[in-house]
């Protein structure tokens, strides 16, 4: 692994991390592209790793400061995770059976409707003065 490789991985983990923290965005939206782009990591590996990086436990000071705040439902967030554990298994399963162009076309799509939602959503709460 050469310096600049190690470089552009440690940026992209801080940057996920920010947003993380700030949006609650991280894996799927900044580090699975950047390693397609800037590593040229397939989408497979990079799903697989980004994967590996959520399983650790980078986002606990995040969470400890978003508890401090009250800011946390923790109903909602046990539930979401073992579905989103039981989905990942089984989302996992089928991404691999798929070919790695067929999975980048899927979640390009996806990113783009979530993306656009998003900008929509935000125009109409300026507009509406919130």
């Amino acid at each position: 692994m050469t310096s600049s490789t190690i470089i552009i991985l440690i940026l992209i983990g801080f940057f996920a991390g920010i947003l993380s923290g700030f949006v609650g965005i991280g894996g799927g939206v900044i580090i699975v592209p950047a390693l397609v782009f800037f590593l040229g990591l397939s989408q497979h590996e990079a799903q697989g790793t980004s994967l590996f990086v959520l399983m650790m436990p980078v986002v606990g000071l995040a969470v400890y400061n978003y508890w401090r705040e009250n800011s946390i439902n923790w109903n909602y967030g046990f539930i979401i995770a073992l579905a989103f554990v039981i989905g990942g298994f089984f989302g996992s399963k089928i991404s691999l059976k798929l070919s790695p162009s067929v999975v980048k076309l899927a979640f390009g799509l996806i990113m783009a409707y979530v993306s656009l939602r998003l900008i929509l959503s935000g125009f109409n709460a300026l507009k509406n003065g919130n």
